[in-house]
């Protein structure tokens, strides 16, 4: 086993290793929360290089890596990461607008729908 001590090293050395034998190649992740260590492996069989870090700058690197192998494992092209959660385009909000009370309104007004919560507690004065 070898450590590598530099990240550009050793993500040439994955991407060497992965298309030399993809078909024997395993790719690990530890995640060793007692000591703060993230160690990654990859092996062939013959050759294993690892890395480890303290450091949390590694994992945009790190996920780039991910990427890639998966790229490479799937033979796909990278499909470009997601800025945002999915919400409705804002054209379709803006295309459907409600008549309300003859009124052209841009926002609905839900009807009367009871409220979420459950049961009422009922109003009572002090007992005495």
């Amino acid at each position: 086993m070898v450590y590598i001590s530099s990240w550009q090293e050793y993500q040439e050395a994955a991407d060497n290793l992965y298309t030399n034998s993809p078909r024997k190649t395993r790719y690990t992740v530890k995640w060793k929360s007692s000591e703060g260590i993230l160690v990654l492996k990859i092996t062939d069989d013959v050759t294993c290089l690892k890395f480890k870090t303290h450091s949390s700058i590694f994992l945009g690197r790190f996920e780039a890596l991910n990427r890639s192998l998966i790229q490479k494992m799937t033979n796909s092209p990278l499909k470009p990461i997601p800025t945002a959660l999915s919400a409705p385009p804002p054209q379709a909000i803006a295309a459907s607008p409600v008549i309300q009370g003859g009124n052209l309104s841009e926002t609905p007004v839900p009807a009367s729908a009871p409220s979420g919560g459950g049961v009422k507690k009922k109003k009572g004065g002090k007992r005495r």
